[in-house]
């Protein structure tokens, strides 16, 4: 059995979730639930009881969770102490960043580091910025790209990489270039489903006491430029976002006053993956 059998397992052993699993690793619900069918056939024994409200592991799971996780270690170890000896990395390191940031930061990261290692594979996995944290927290991805929050969770660590002013954006229709307080009941809003600017944008509100009228919440910052170019409303974006997006002439910036809080953009990773030679060499190339 290969390490990424292993992975699987030991990722659905913590959410005791198929689609939470196969969607964090980045695989569909039925190959995973093959790919742990072959498991249980390879061992002869069952790895997990379920039904249809719940998964839990059986003592034979328990059991083969330990053996997976000394396995990997292994497996880590043995090619960190090959490295050492060709004085060379090579190996795999996956990356998560939203389609913005892949474009705008990893091109030139990545650039540098490939001429420095050759022989590292780079996976990278596309999505909302706003599960930057939790992929690394779950152990998904090595290494990710999002705006920091106000809160750091302790056992990760960050490296800024720019920062970005939250800019009001509305469709060239709109003939103003500022909303008044009294108008904003008529005035449609489309704002991101959860995450930090979200928090920034309704604590915005609260101070002007605003009670917008939203008219869509979505996911990622790419879909409220989309939403605004069509007419749809007024919506809250990292500049860097409409400077690097295809529809920026369809839209256009308001002016806002008090201005919102800018954001940090940068590198995510758990402090203790940093003592992995791949993710270090990743993360020292970006400069403090």
């Amino acid at each position: 059995m290969d390490n990424r059998t292993l992975k699987l397992f030991l990722h659905l052993c913590d959410t005791l979730h198929f689609g939470r699993t196969s969607q964090a690793m980045h695989i569909s619900p039925s190959a995973l639930t093959r790919t742990i069918q072959q498991l249980e056939e390879t061992l002869d024994a069952s790895l997990f009881e379920r039904d249809n409200r719940s998964v839990k592991l059986t003592k034979e799971g328990k059991l083969f969770q330990e053996y997976a996780k000394e396995s990997i270690g292994l497996w880590q170890g043995f090619r960190q102490s090959l490295m050492e000896e060709t004085q060379e990395l090579q190996g795999e390191i996956s990356i998560y960043c939203s389609v913005t940031a892949s474009y705008s930061f990893l091109h030139t990261i990545l650039s540098d580091f490939r001429k420095a290692h050759p022989k590292i594979v780079i996976t990278l996995h596309t999505g909302d910025s706003e599960d930057a944290i939790q992929n690394i927290l779950e152990d998904t991805d090595d290494l990710s790209i999002g705006a920091l929050p106000d809160r750091l969770p302790s056992k990760l660590d960050f490296k800024r990489i720019t920062t970005s002013p939250l800019v009001m954006i509305a469709p060239l229709t709109e003939e103003k270039n500022e909303i008044r307080n009294d108008t904003w009941k008529k005035t449609p809003v489309i704002l991101s489903e959860k995450g930090l600017i979200r928090k920034y944008v309704d604590t915005w509100f609260q101070q002007k006491n605003i009670k917008p009228t939203i008219y869509a919440q979505v996911s990622g910052n790419e879909a409220i430029v989309s939403m605004v170019s069509l007419g749809f409303g007024i919506g809250v974006i990292p500049k860097i976002v409409l400077d690097n997006s295809p529809l920026a002439q369809q839209v256009k910036m308001l002016n806002h006053k008090p201005l919102l809080e800018p954001i940090d953009v940068g590198l995510f990773a758990q402090k203790k993956r940093l003592q992995n030679p791949l993710i270090k060499a990743l993360w020292n190339t970006v400069a403090s």
